[in-house]
């Protein structure tokens, strides 16, 4: 659908070079509305920021440009805040919306179609990680406070089901005694981050297989996107992330679950891509409990999912009512699967970093 007459004079609010020629829809993203700007000279990507999800725009857009310059300084390819013509890193209004240099070239993948790309997806996420390993923490803040807590998400859920804003509690009850019979694991990572056991990392926090772009010739990582969620939290956080999105052999809104499952060949993949990065500095408890991560990312992911579906779809967008339902049973599938290879993750793992 083109949109160029609805938001030309968006686009034009930010210091771009050229005329504008087209404005369209672009991507697959769940929360900001994503567009691709063509002008006479160059592309860019314009986003209308969810307000709902990030109501600080002014910090979020602050941890961006902190990072991104971070990086820019050490030479690292990665997104560019285009300023507003008033140089300001967005445009404010009753709609929010902010602007990147376009990476041409380059190419996302919804789900890992060769080992190569599976594993330079991880060697990105742990270069990544070493890259901020100099930045300080304390300067970024919880754009989203217990974004990863799982235990806050299952109360969360709770409160959800409880209150069935939608009725639909009904329809999804073998996927909510799903999650009530797992409450007691939820909170290995946090009680761990608590107690010192895990140190506290700066991560990205929604390390998916899409959020790594590659060259679209080669595909050697070439910039890891998507910045909304960069926060202090663990290692785990990222790495099961990664897992439960590239290591599952369907996509995450796959309707036919007989297509999903998760892929220890997958995951070896990875895991020598992102540990081959950071080798050098992960702790003995971050290696003994990568697996742990996989699957508390996974059963989280879906924990949210479902909580949204029995809310009425107020978080994620969907592009039919079931649209949460059938993402949350993918997630559940994984899962499922990933209790009975827990041992044979740990194993792949040792033998990584032997």
């Amino acid at each position: 659908m083109d949109c160029t007459q609805e938001f030309k004079y968006v686009a034009e609010s930010f210091q771009i070079a050229g005329e504008v020629l087209s404005v369209l829809p672009y991507g697959n993203g769940h929360i900001n509305r994503t567009l691709l700007v063509t002008t006479t000279q160059k592309r860019y990507i314009l986003q209308r920021i969810n307000t709902k999800v990030f109501p600080d725009t002014d910090v979020l857009m602050n941890n961006i440009v902190m990072v991104t310059e971070h990086l820019q300084r050490q030479g690292i390819e990665t997104l560019r805040v285009v300023p507003t013509v008033d140089n300001k890193s967005y445009l404010k209004g009753e709609d929010c919306y902010r602007m990147y240099d376009f990476i041409e070239n380059s190419v996302t993948f919804q789900t890992a179609d060769s080992l190569e790309v599976f594993a330079e997806s991880g060697r990105a996420f742990g270069a990544f990680q070493n890259y901020l390993s100099a930045f300080d923490a304390s300067k970024l803040v919880e754009i989203i406070p217990h974004f990863h807590d799982t235990p806050k998400r299952f109360d969360d859920f709770c409160k959800a089901l409880e209150q069935n804003a939608s009725g639909r509690a009904h329809l999804c009850q073998k996927e909510i005694d799903f999650v009530l019979a797992r409450k007691d694991t939820f909170a290995q990572i946090t009680n761990a981050l608590q107690n010192g056991t895990l140190p506290l990392r700066v991560t990205h926090n929604d390390t998916k297989l899409n959020n790594v772009l590659l060259d679209a010739a080669t595909h050697k990582a070439r910039a890891v996107i998507d910045l909304d969620t960069i926060m202090p939290g663990s290692m785990l956080y990222d790495f099961g992330d990664s897992i439960r999105f590239g290591a599952s052999t369907a996509a995450e809104d796959e309707q036919d679950l007989g297509k999903v499952h998760f892929s220890l060949q997958l995951f070896r993949a990875y895991a020598e891509g992102y540990l081959g990065q950071v080798k050098n500095s992960v702790t003995p408890q971050e290696a003994l409990m990568m697996p742990v991560g996989a699957y508390m990312m996974t059963v989280e992911c879906g924990m949210r999912f479902l909580a949204d579906y029995i809310q009425g779809d107020t978080y994620f967008a969907t592009k039919y009512p079931e649209h949460n339902l059938v993402r949350c049973r993918t997630q559940f599938k994984l899962v499922a699967e990933m209790e009975t290879q827990t041992e044979q993750m740990r194993k792949i793992i040792e033998e990584i970093l032997n």
